[in-house]
């Protein structure tokens, strides 16, 4: 029997069918308001060793309409092999403007560690290093590390024996240019409110947006979410969160990834750039409502960005990965021109398909004289699109997951890749540093989290437990201490897992361990570029997949559905856990209470 399909719903096409309303007249646009919700019952708690977690509230976001000069597609074909234009999930960056009062930490929880700076890759790995000395080599200046009260890093300050190198550092082309008052913030050129730009749509500040930012807590989380084709400013500690400070709707592109600079931060000044399925980027200052728009129309670069990020102590500079397969460094002041390749040629032999995973072409390099203009660096890693990169506690090193599923690892400071591994199968999606940069996590097409050790340089322990692709991995920082770590995943099977592993509970199979570690013939023959096969050997870059059957398991302490719609966010405070789903709802769940014994 056939069945006929359901009238085709869109931008200038009528629902009623040939009940003779006009068709050629776009639908009109509604906008929604935000809604916020409480609910209770045992499926809005998460029970665990240390107590439970109560769903403290459900902030639904309103997803936009379709801009009516979008092509709508009413009834598209499953088996279409047309590439859609990528989208993501709802993300959030958290910033605090003044730090809450330092105290002891709730029961069972403990301060993040404050980051320490390895002072040579050799620190980490427990084996002697020859040959190419500036593969393992790092700064060798002592720092100290700020710390955010959100867990982020904000910066380098003055060590007991000087100062950690900055990126870029040595090179006066990147020196920025000089200011009449230079305590003053540069701030963007162009209003938002103002713009009659066809890139930026519309754009609601709240009514009395000045009056409620002076009268807000200043120890309350400030929020930048995306959901489609919109950006909301949230102020979390307000009893009304569920009206936005700020809405900006986008023309046609959707905004994939946002972060907030910790360094330049104030009272009354935000630094956050946005990267979007287009390509472009936008750097946005709330309070004074101003945006620069950086990469236009994709001059620099014209394939969508992925993921974005301020560097570490950095006040101008951020990498934005491009699903090109490439990083870019931008600087938030520079003018943008297409990018000139300045990378010297590959050697022929080191230019087949087989070395193509361990290889980091350097198109443009930090050091580059030629800094008038972004990009101030460039450097291709794959020919399959990058997913996500986090940077590591040391400010030296920096993890890329890919869709070719590998991860690297880089100094970025020295623009060196020092070690490539392989997930199980298909490609990762996300990854992050342990606050000691010990170990890093991934997630992917394979439905595991995988652990990877960086003193070993080899994967630890493979989680299972998701039932779909990981989205998203972070450890919770209030819950690790020396030698134990607790960390959450969430991905596209809804759930939230958490998982608890320590050093000592991580052993490999016994049919693993007659393999002699660290032996060169067990491992990749494959060296990086520029090293010399006459010299010593040398510790290898692209390391072997390891069968599931030789790494350890680790079940989670943890697993159940928090959302109906697939997870793409997580994140641990000091007194909660956020996720956030696909479809906009940003749900915040409290910690167990301290349980006070009375007599």
């Amino acid at each position: 029997m056939f069945v006929v399909p359901p009238p085709p719903q869109g931008p200038g096409v009528s629902i009623y069918g040939n009940s003779g309303l006009p068709t050629s007249v776009p639908a009109p646009v509604m906008e929604t308001h935000n809604l916020l919700s409480t609910p209770t019952g045992a499926e809005y708690q998460l029970v665990v060793g240390e107590g439970t977690y109560i769903l403290r509230d459900d902030l639904l976001l309103s997803t936009p309409q379709p801009h009516p000069s979008e092509a709508s597609s009413a009834n598209p074909n499953p088996l279409a092999t047309t590439v859609l234009p990528p989208t993501a999930g709802t993300k959030l960056s958290l910033v605090r403007i003044l730090p809450r009062p330092t105290g002891p930490p709730p029961a069972g929880l403990h301060h993040p560690p404050a980051p320490r700076v390895a002072q040579s890759r050799e620190e980490l790995r427990s084996r002697p290093v020859s040959g190419d000395s500036e593969r393992h080599a790092a700064s060798s200046e002592n720092s100290s590390t700020v710390v955010s009260v959100d867990g982020g890093v904000t910066g380098h300050v003055p060590g007991e024996h000087g100062t950690a190198r900055a990126f870029g550092e040595g090179n006066a082309s990147l020196m920025p240019s000089p200011s009449k008052d230079p305590a003053k913030r540069r701030k963007p050129k162009n209003n938002i409110l103002k713009s009659n730009s066809s890139f930026v749509s519309r754009v609601i500040p709240q009514d009395g947006l000045a009056k409620r930012l002076q009268e807000r807590n200043p120890e309350g989380w400030l929020v930048f979410a995306n959901v489609q084709r919109a950006c909301q400013w949230l102020d979390l500690a307000s009893a009304n969160k569920a009206d936005q400070l700020t809405k900006i709707l986008f023309t046609k592109a959707h905004a994939l990834c946002h972060d907030i600079n910790p360094v330049t931060k104030a009272a009354q000044y935000l630094d956050i750039i946005i990267g979007f399925s287009s390509g472009d980027i936008l750097w946005y200052e709330p309070f004074s409502q101003k945006y620069a728009r950086l990469n236009k129309n994709g001059v620099v670069n014209a394939s969508a960005v992925s993921d974005i990020r301020w560097i570490p102590g950095s006040e101008n500079l951020f990498l934005a990965a491009h699903m090109d397969g490439s990083l870019l460094v931008y600087d938030k002041e520079k003018e943008d021109a297409p990018l000139v390749d300045e990378s010297v040629p590959i050697p022929a032999n080191e230019a087949d398909g087989e070395k193509s995973t361990a290889s980091l072409l350097v198109s443009k390099s930090v050091n580059s004289p030629n800094q008038k203009c972004n990009p101030v660096a460039c450097w291709k890693l794959s020919h399959q699109q990058l997913n996500g990169f986090a940077f590591a506690p040391d400010h030296q090193h920096l993890a890329v997951v890919s869709e070719d599923g590998n991860l690297r690892v880089i100094n970025y400071l020295t623009e060196k890749l020092l070690d490539v591994y392989s997930s199980y199968y298909g490609g990762l999606l996300c990854v992050c540093w342990s606050p000691d940069g010990k170990y890093l996590l991934t997630g992917g097409q394979d439905d595991l989290v995988s652990i990877w050790s960086m003193a070993e340089s080899r994967i630890v322990a493979r989680c299972e437990g998701h039932t779909s692709w990981v989205r998203r991995v972070a450890f919770d920082a209030w819950r690790c201490d020396a030698g134990n770590y607790r960390f959450g995943s969430v991905g596209e099977d809804c759930k939230l897992l958490l998982w608890d592993f320590s050093v000592g509970m991580l052993h490999r199979p016994k049919a693993s361990s007659i393999r002699p570690r660290g032996s060169i013939s067990q491992t990749s023959s494959r060296l990086r570029s520029g090293s010399n096969t006459t010299s010593a050997p040398t510790v290898e870059v692209d390391h072997p997949v390891e069968a599931r059957s030789q790494t350890a398991r680790l079940p989670p302490v943890l697993a159940k559905i928090v959302d109906p719609h697939p997870l793409t966010w997580l994140d641990f405070q000091e007194d909660c856990i956020i996720t956030a789903c696909q479809d906009g709802h940003i749900r915040t769940w409290d910690r167990p209470q301290e349980v006070v014994k009375e007599g």
